[in-house]
């Protein structure tokens, strides 16, 4: 359902999947940077666990919000007008928070930050489905949400790197500056979906209601998504303290573990989405929540003394947890809708998630740190694992091999 013009551009695809997957990339470096800095950031801004957790809520909140929103409005008004403001905003915002000299001025700027990240996640996924071949959705999709583990990775090795040579307010000014480039080779680049790029496309394109994109596969995928990032996104905000403080890891030491995280999510951002393409999509869903939990469970049993258990104990996390989060935003919300609502389905999906799981449950994990200790996130965070799973179970299935496979076997008993 992703409207493909009858002569296929691949070289158009490829251009444009190389684009989606660099700017999201810098979503998740500008995102995620803050974890390695925030101990340092403590000490300046007088912080503590809940406003960590806080910080972080507010950008996922305002992140689903918009996410949502934009995503709508980008499927009726075009992908450029929404593509290339957001991460030029983004950017930005990622630099001020450099700037902030309060808790309010930090989550202003990481509020306004979530939204304008939110409207390029779901117009970019969107737009990365609209540029690729029906047989190479799963695979593209995954190619470009696997940078945000890109991003992850970076993230973890700069920040702490970086802090032997400055302070974090000149980190988060150095890696928003990439976001001001990239925006002006997305503007030569990248097109309008086939009904909206001209005039004649566009009178004869009746907009769909949104309501129509509220299918049985987007709501399960909802569901699913904030099991998904309750788990992943939460441990990517509270791990890095908890490294430092409960298991008294040093600065560097944490930030070899960490990119356990980013490194696991970018081989599963593709293998698990591209895997979906051959096994289905509701198998593929349902193995990673299940071994999400198993990863989750065995880092939370590891100390100070065998920080690569714990870097593998991440990898694994990550690589189902992010390639799951890639299944369900990408190809499973592309094929449950018409084309004229691809975005607004990724954005149901992607906001329900950051909402739910990754804002409020940042926010309600970093209150229960903050009363019980930093030792017990991760095994909170398996509670929406199981949440995901049960729910995943319930997945129509909608591979297109899967079902031409069904289809042949079926005329077979004929």
């Amino acid at each position: 359902m992703t409207g493909q013009p009858e002569k296929f551009d691949t070289s158009y695809e490829w251009k444009a999947v190389t684009l989606m997957f660099l700017g999201f990339g810098l979503v998740g470096l500008d995102r995620w940077i803050i974890g390695p800095l925030f101990p340092s950031m403590m000490k300046d801004l007088g912080l503590d666990y809940g406003h960590q957790g806080l910080i972080g809520g507010v950008l996922a909140i305002s992140w689903g919000v918009f996410s949502m929103l934009m995503g709508n409005l980008s499927d009726r008004w075009g992908r450029r007008k929404i593509l290339i403001p957001a991460l030029l905003i983004f950017s930005a915002m990622s630099g001020f928070s450099g700037l902030a000299m309060s808790l309010f001025m930090l989550l202003m700027f990481r509020g306004v930050m979530g939204a304008s990240e939110g409207a390029f996640l779901s117009t970019s996924v969107a737009i990365t489905g609209e540029a690729s071949h029906p047989k190479r959705l799963g695979l593209n999709q995954g190619i470009q949400l696997s940078s945000f583990s890109v991003g992850n990775l970076l993230a973890s090795i700069l920040a702490t790197q970086l802090l032997l040579y400055t302070t974090w307010r000149w980190v988060f000014i150095i890696v928003a500056l990439p976001g001001f480039i990239l925006a002006y080779f997305m503007y030569r680049v990248v097109r309008e979906p086939v009904h909206l790029r001209t005039e004649a496309a566009k009178a004869q394109h009746k907009p769909l209601p949104w309501s129509q994109a509220l299918s049985r596969n987007v709501v399960i995928s909802m569901i699913c998504m904030y099991g998904g990032m309750s788990c992943i996104f939460v441990l990517g905000v509270m791990v890095p303290t908890y490294l430092t403080d409960h298991l008294q890891l040093t600065i560097q030491q944490m930030g070899f573990v960490l990119a356990g995280l980013g490194a696991g999510g970018i081989i599963g951002g593709v293998t698990v989405p591209a895997a979906s393409d051959f096994i289905g999509r509701r198998p593929a869903t349902v193995l990673s929540f299940l071994f999400l939990a198993v990863s989750v469970y065995m880092f939370s049993l590891l100390g100070a003394d065998n920080q690569f258990g714990l870097f593998i104990c991440l990898v694994g996390a990550a690589f189902f947890g992010n390639g799951v989060l890639s299944l369900l935003t990408g190809p499973v919300a592309t094929e449950a809708v018409p084309a004229g609502l691809t975005s607004s389905a990724i954005g149901l999906c992607s906001g329900a998630g950051e909402l739910v799981g990754a804002g409020l449950g940042a926010i309600i994990v970093g209150q229960l740190a903050k009363k019980y200790g930093i030792d017990i996130v991760p095994m909170v965070t398996l509670v929406g694992v199981g949440v995901g799973f049960v729910a995943a179970l319930f997945l129509r299935e909608t591979a297109p091999r899967r079902l031409a496979a069904r289809a042949a076997s079926a005329a077979q008993k004929i």
